[in-house]
């Protein structure tokens, strides 16, 4: 399957990634629909399901009709698993996860017609999880589970992959950053041609895959993580101890339980 002619909807399509594979689809001959609150073709609130359905009527309306929905609209945010959930949690739960939940049903009359593909942008913490980033980790897990059974409902007709990315340098760590929890160290960062060749492998290829790694790194700690889960737990807990040692948490009242509980024996 090839890109040229193909119409293509993608969400988050003012961001670091979005535009990134926006550019990139384009080259490739594709004409692309990207919704955002900015910088898109379409302005659309991704946490209204109203302006969701209206706008991929008009996406849809102006294409002529739908090949490819790319769901990469994401945001992160500090989220300590043991606070109760705040704003910003549910914030993350509805772009993360009910965004796309809604963007992909709107468009499956399209896609069915056509034959066409969805992919969903999750994350490795999808299966990886990290501390001090519940929510960004949940969020993704469930988006995860949600293509699953998606693939088991709609898959005769239309192709369901999940990309799973690591750290994208853009600005969905900034508050984290700001909070005195970033993860670096923890999380490697990753270049964002390696996100986009990988969404375009799941579009192009001669049948969806069900699974996408990023990196070659990636592809081994997602295959440590479903089949050694508790391999992974251990070496995410004493990295993160390692991090703790050095006292990248100090000066995070949000990591303060983690701090004063430091972690299990024999996470160093």
């Amino acid at each position: 399957m090839k890109l040229h002619g193909r119409r293509v909807v993608v969400t988050g399509a003012a961001g670091t990634i979005g535009r990134a594979l926006t550019a990139t689809l384009e080259a490739g001959g594709a004409r692309v629909v990207g919704l955002d609150l900015a910088g898109a073709t379409i302005h659309c609130d991704l946490t209204d399901a109203g302006q969701v359905r209206a706008a991929v009527a008009t996406a849809v309306d102006r294409l002529g009709g739908l090949d490819l929905l790319v769901n990469n609209a994401g945001i992160g945010g500090p989220a300590p698993a043991e606070l109760a959930p705040d704003a910003v949690v549910r914030r993350q739960l509805e772009v993360n996860l009910l965004a796309a939940w809604s963007t992909t049903a709107a468009a499956i009359p399209a896609l069915e017609e056509s034959r066409g593909r969805i992919v969903f942008i999750a994350s490795r913490m999808a299966l990886l999880p990290l501390p001090l980033a519940a929510a960004y980790g949940v969020s993704k897990r469930a988006l995860v589970a949600y293509a699953d059974a998606l693939r088991l409902e709609v898959g005769t007709h239309i192709g369901v992959s999940v990309v799973y990315p690591s750290m994208v340098a853009s600005p969905i760590h900034d508050s984290t950053a700001a909070a005195g929890l970033s993860l670096d160290g923890v999380s490697r960062f990753e270049p964002v041609e390696g996100v986009v060749a990988a969404v375009l492998r799941a579009a192009t290829a001669r049948r969806a895959p069900a699974d996408l790694a990023t990196t070659g790194r990636g592809r081994v700690e997602l295959a440590v993580a479903r089949h050694f889960p508790g391999l992974a737990r251990r070496l995410v807990t004493r990295t993160v101890a390692g991090r703790l040692a050095a006292g990248a948490f100090d000066s995070a009242p949000l990591a303060a339980g983690l701090r004063r509980r430091g972690l299990p024996p024999g996470s160093a």
